[in-house]
């Protein structure tokens, strides 16, 4: 089940890399939004893909729990 560990590591690395883009993506709409109500717009798309790296992660983490459980 080694596989299902490596798998597992990918799939959540790549839910970290998103989280990390999620931040840059907040600290864009920061410096470059002129009106609050472009800047909710933004964060607000921002929240949605932060919520799904959120659960990317997450879910290479319990693929990797499999993973070292059935071993």
């Amino acid at each position: 089940m080694d596989w299902l560990v490596v798998i597992g590591a990918i799939v959540s690395l790549a839910g970290i890399a998103g989280l990390i883009w999620c931040v840059l993506m907040a600290l864009n709409a920061r410096k470059s939004a002129h009106d609050e109500d472009e800047m909710r717009v933004r964060l607000q798309r921002v929240v949605l893909l932060n919520m799904s790296a959120l659960g990317v992660s997450a879910l290479g983490l319990m693929i990797v729990v499999t993973g070292i459980v059935l071993k």
